[in-house]
């Protein structure tokens, strides 16, 4: 039996213990383990150097290269992975000295965002990113067809030439993406006008990613979101209705998680797909409380969260995952009013979802109208953006008080002149 299946690539990791970093490097590596794991490469060795600054040619110093390059020979590795961004040079330098493929944890992160982008969208956003994080690496990929020795008479040869050619495909392909990714941002932008004329409150889960934002929006509304212990289970947002106890109808967002080291190619990409984080009405900031370094995720999600303009939402904080914790090892300094619960067995939700209607609730207008009864669709839009406190019918008109957002309000004073505050 000869098996056609493609083997999986072994992995050499590497990282830098430098002073203060915002995770300890031993759980950044842990991370970067499981990120190769979700990219479907087996993990055969690591290596940690301490180090103050960064070697500008290759990273690591050359000892430590040397040393790199033997583990990948003991250890038949195809690919060495750096937990830290390397520039075009020092990848060059490092490929060449250790003699096989070698990328940084920016590269691993578009891979597996290439590989489990579904809508046409997403793959566009990946693809974009991963061209922008090509394009300076570019630079000097066809020498071994080039003559160059310095310009001049008799230098330019055919590896010049392609490289130009390569280089101007790149640039029009970005520029395709960008149109493209424009185009649909204004579709969407127009979407969104459409749900503002009858606005419904707009609830995003935020958090980093595998703190268990998919389990929860599952949870709360069935929505079937694939759901796995892997970094970046989903890409794709998805988007659906959720009912509230006191009957105030939101939308429920899942949105791409976020992570220690983020490529800056991907936050820019994902600008416009994240649009929905930055116009919600309130934040889900879900923490993993389960995670020994959760105090730092929550950092770098409110950092990332900041660099999207929605550093000024309200958030209502979800220390999720209690069920793999017990009750004295919960967080002690936790974020303020922090819900606890387990989108897995479902305690803590009911508790959730009052502090949701409480938050949303802080930013309603009490409004009393009176209308003709044959305006049901008043009443359906009362229902479904806010709550109705009082409704009751006498001849022929219906008088109802609910509290509803300031939009919906003012659209009801605009319409029906004798709508009073509540």
């Amino acid at each position: 039996m000869h098996s056609t299946a493609r083997a999986r690539e072994r992995a050499v990791l590497v990282a830098v213990d430098a002073p203060r970093p915002l995770i300890p490097v031993r759980d950044s590596l842990l991370e970067l383990s499981r990120l190769a794991a979700t990219a479907g490469i087996a993990v055969v060795g690591e290596l940690v150097q301490s180090l103050k600054r960064a070697h500008p040619a290759t990273f690591i110093g050359s000892g430590k290269v040397e040393e790199v390059k033997a583990l990948v020979a003991s250890t038949e590795a195809d690919v060495v992975i750096f937990d830290d961004p390397l520039s075009p040079a020092q990848q060059r330098n490092l490929e060449k000295g250790l003699g096989c493929k070698v990328v940084d944890r920016s590269a691993l992160i578009l891979d597996i965002f290439a590989q489990r982008a579904r809508s046409i969208e997403g793959k566009m956003q990946v693809e974009l990113a991963q061209l922008q994080y090509l394009q300076p690496r570019l630079t000097r990929a066809w020498t071994h067809l080039s003559r160059q020795r310095g310009g001049g008479v008799g230098t330019r040869g055919p590896g010049e030439t392609q490289l130009e050619v390569d280089r101007r495909r790149v640039r029009e392909r970005i520029a395709q993406l960008r149109k493209r990714l424009g185009d649909t941002e204004r579709t969407r932008r127009m979407h969104s006008d459409e749900r503002t004329a009858i606005p419904v409150p707009t609830v995003a889960l935020v958090g980093y990613t595998n703190a268990g934002k998919s389990t929860l929006m599952n949870a709360l509304t069935r929505a079937g979101v694939l759901v796995e212990d892997k970094l970046f289970a989903t890409l794709d947002p998805t988007v659906r209705r959720l009912r509230l106890p006191q009957g105030l109808t939101v939308l429920l967002a899942d949105t791409v998680g976020f992570i220690h080291k983020l490529p800056h190619q991907l936050v820019e990409a994902f600008k416009s797909t994240l649009e929905q984080v930055r116009t919600a009405n309130l934040l889900i900031h879900v923490i993993d409380a389960s995670h020994p370094t959760w105090p730092e995720q929550l950092r770098i999600t409110e950092e990332v969260l900041v660099e999207i303009g929605a550093g000024d939402v309200p958030v209502v904080y979800a220390l999720n995952k209690s069920d793999l914790v017990s009750l004295g090892a919960l967080p002690q300094v936790s974020p303020p009013d922090a819900v606890v619960l387990s989108a897995q067995t479902g305690a803590g939700l009911p508790a959730l979802l009052v502090r949701i209607e409480q938050r949303l609730g802080a930013g309603l207008s009490r409004v009393r109208c009176v209308l003709p009864s044959d305006r049901s669709d008043i009443v359906a839009l009362l229902r479904r953006t806010g709550r109705i406190v009082e409704e009751y019918y006498r001849d022929g008109e219906v008088t109802v008080t609910a509290l509803v957002p300031e939009k919906v309000a003012g659209q009801l004073r605009k319409e029906f002149p004798g709508t009073a505050a509540g």
